[in-house]
């Protein structure tokens, strides 16, 4: 005889079904059918102190882990706190499943309390979004929404549930089949295109193979680094592809664009072919489209169709997903490659070598001066086990881990790249440090982003998650004053911190963290040492920065990649 369950209570079945341990979330008059339902269940959930945390926590955890990352938010106000998160994992195609509580069916339309229009808000920014009315519904959704979100180009899905669809009751029978015959993601390369990038690539003689983001998301970086050795090919990994094939490998040049590497950004631009694997020729790393790569033949994989040929279009184009395609490019290559050999790239591998050694990333660290965040970031990355998570938030700290982290394996490297979200650090690295507890997590955050979500150290405190966070503090919003100083003749408007800033020492003791400060260069190894030492609750690290550094090189946004500014003298 079928067992007669609430709404609410198959939602957590299919949440468990799924394999969900934990959500994040805040509660609501909504979606308390729900959060019954949780109580009795063995899925763990995370108080959030905002929407917008929860939503970067399952981000966080997805990215860290590769599983599906569960927020949960009421009806009104909660479900649209949680938009910017869901644009934030759209952007750079992180799996999450938001879970929000809508009205009552015969309330919709009708300026209820808490009422407003998820689905329609939520649609620009979701791979897929669903209105569930019934609660015959509710299994099938999240199975497809499970599948739509972890599958092909993955992202985030929203479920938005009724309040009386979670309140009916109907007879369980177990988990409901789902079918979704019009999806159906590219996974193998088409067999004539892949082996015409392989003639192309035996060709070519200054060759680039540029690496996204979506090698992380397919858990390519094995093929990657596979397919760069057979081919003899130099790799550049753009910012959300660090890690995919290890820095100190001798084909890896750096991330390119904007505050990329000079090698990197050059051998993109003196290139004759380009070999696209899960990136999208995003304006970071092309600047102005029209000067990118001119001479460039283009070879573009992707699991997203939609993202061929939207900037610059491609020679050879191949759908599918990067493991696969790959795979199948080794396979081709290795018969190839034993008939007819591998061309002679000397010349082209010895121009590159002198270009790293004419141009390498520098920094300096005078012993009585302020403290640079570079040797920061450089002291960090000496004292933390191997394998740390890194996790940034958005701005010059950001460009600058990218730039003196050394990553040496894929997950290791957490941001918020396409959409730029600042805020994004502290509560990104708690949803991370939940999904992997045995490896050290380390936010890095600026002191304007950390403002915006550091209501969440009281999350991590009270839900025993040590996660390490260091706050450059330069007492203002860095690369808006950069920007400022460069460009509107050093009008600096809206962007001073210094009048303004807590102590951030003491907020994080107050939120049950423990804090310490370096005020001087000095102070640094010593913070950094006492730091890390604490492993029974988070910690918060200060450290007190140069307010007028800057990001070098660097490279105008929408200019040409022919032009790198090495230093603000170049300017």
């Amino acid at each position: 005889m079928a067992e007669t369950l609430t709404g609410a209570d198959i939602l957590i079945r299919s949440l468990e079904g799924e394999g969900v341990e934990v959500v994040f979330g805040v509660p609501g008059g909504a979606i308390l059918k729900a959060y019954d339902a949780v109580h009795d269940s063995g899925i763990r959930h995370i108080l959030a102190r905002h929407e917008q945390g929860a939503g970067h926590m399952a981000s966080g955890y997805a990215h860290a882990t590769g599983r599906v990352g569960v927020a949960f938010a009421t009806s009104g106000p909660g479900a649209t706190n949680l938009i910017t998160p869901l644009a934030d994992a759209y952007m750079d195609s992180i799996p999450v499943v938001a879970i929000t509580a809508q009205v009552g069916s015969t309330s919709i339309g009708l300026d209820a309390f808490q009422e407003a229009h998820t689905w329609g808000i939520s649609m620009p920014v979701t791979k897929h979004n669903y209105l569930v009315t019934r609660a015959d519904e509710i299994s099938s959704t999240v199975r497809e929404a499970f599948h739509i979100a972890a599958t092909g180009r993955p992202g985030p899905v929203l479920v938005d549930i009724t309040k009386d669809a979670l309140a009916g009751e109907i007879p369980w029978t177990g988990a409901a089949e789902f079918h979704l015959p019009g999806y159906k993601p590219s996974v193998k390369g088409h067999p004539r295109q892949v082996s015409a990038a392989i003639d192309m690539i035996l060709e070519s003689e200054r060759p680039v193979l540029y690496a996204g983001g979506g090698i992380i998301r397919s858990g390519a970086s094995a093929e990657l680094r596979a397919f760069a050795e057979q081919q003899n090919l130099p790799v550049v990994t753009t910012l959300m592809a660090r890690g995919a094939i290890p820095d100190e490998h001798p084909l890896t040049l750096g991330m390119p664009g904007m505050h990329g590497c000079y090698t990197a950004s050059t051998s993109m631009q003196k290139a004759d072919l380009l070999v696209v694997v899960g990136a999208r020729f995003d304006d970071r790393v092309t600047g102005d489209p029209d000067h990118f790569a001119q001479n460039a033949m283009i070879i573009h994989v992707d699991v997203d169709p939609a993202e061929i040929g939207k900037i610059r279009t491609a020679d050879v184009p191949i759908v599918g997903d990067a493991t696969s395609v790959l795979e199948q490019l080794i396979d081709k290559g290795a018969s190839r490659i034993e008939s007819d050999g591998l061309p002679d790239r000397s010349a082209w591998m010895d121009q590159l070598a002198q270009w790293q050694r004419d141009h390498p990333l520098t920094y300096e660290q005078d012993p009585s001066g302020p403290i640079q965040q570079q040797y920061v970031i450089d002291e960090l990355a000496k004292h933390s086990p191997e394998g740390t998570i890194v996790v940034a938030g958005v701005g010059q700290h950001q460009m600058w881990a990218s730039q003196f982290w050394s990553f040496d394996r894929p997950n290791t490297w957490i941001n918020s790249g396409g959409l730029g979200t600042m805020g994004y650090a502290v509560p990104a690295a708690i949803g991370a440090k939940q999904g992997v507890p045995d490896t050290m997590v380390l936010a890095i955050d600026g002191d304007g982003c950390f403002q915006m979500t550091f209501q969440e150290l009281i999350t991590a405190a009270v839900e025993g998650i040590p996660v390490k966070i260091a706050v450059m503090n330069n007492a203002n919003l860095g690369m808006v004053r950069q920007w400022q100083k460069l460009f509107y003749d050093g009008r600096f408007s809206g962007s001073e911190l210094s009048a303004t800033n807590p102590d951030i020492v003491m907020l994080a003791e107050a939120m049950g963290c423990a804090g310490f400060r370096a005020d001087n260069p000095g102070d640094v190894v010593p913070t950094i040492e006492k730091g890390l030492a604490i492993d029974d609750r988070p910690v918060v690290m200060e450290f007190v920065c140069d307010p007028d550094a800057m990001v070098f090189p660097m490279i105008k946004a929408g200019g040409s990649n022919d032009i790198i500014y090495m230093g603000p003298e170049d300017l």
